[in-house]
């Protein structure tokens, strides 16, 4: 059985990764600076991006994401151990980001997390993105509609 304490802080680890996607997701980059240690580094190189420490990649992250329509991170299934005040995790990620309105990257990557506990909380000193799969969406068909305005069936 968990102790109180290992509840606490699974639920504010879980916190962190529900901020991370929150600050991505609305270009709050400064939010990053609650999930994030000072000093941590952040690997995105699977899929794509760079490597770097948390100013490097709240830059790139500024430059980068505003020139996509839309896109959210979906995260779940987290796996995660914690040792006193370090905890190591894995979470699974859904990514879809949007170019154009007919235009969509959908991305599946894991986190590979090293958290610490801070006197602030618990807090990211390592992340790397492990990529899973990429791929482009076809756009939808344009639906033709029945005699009743319905859509036809395909």
């Amino acid at each position: 059985m968990m102790s109180l304490q290992e509840i606490s802080d699974r639920l504010e680890i879980q916190q962190l990764l529900v901020k991370y996607s929150h600050a991505i997701d609305f270009h709050d980059w400064d939010a990053l600076d609650e999930v994030f240690t000072p000093d941590a580094i952040i690997d995105y190189t699977e899929m794509g991006a760079g490597r770097g420490d948390l100013a490097y990649q709240k830059k790139f992250l500024a430059e980068a994401l505003p020139s996509f329509h839309s896109y959210y991170h979906m995260v779940a299934t987290s796996l995660v151990t914690i040792d006193g005040d370090t905890a190591e995790g894995r979470t699974i990620c859904h990514n879809p980001m949007v170019f154009a309105p007919d235009t969509t990257m959908i991305c599946g990557l894991w986190y590979r997390d090293k958290f610490v506990r801070t006197p602030d909380g618990w807090r990211i000193k390592e992340r790397y993105e492990e990529k899973c799969y990429t791929g482009m969406m076809a756009p939808m068909p344009a639906e033709r509609p029945t005699g009743d305005g319905a859509p036809s069936p395909s």
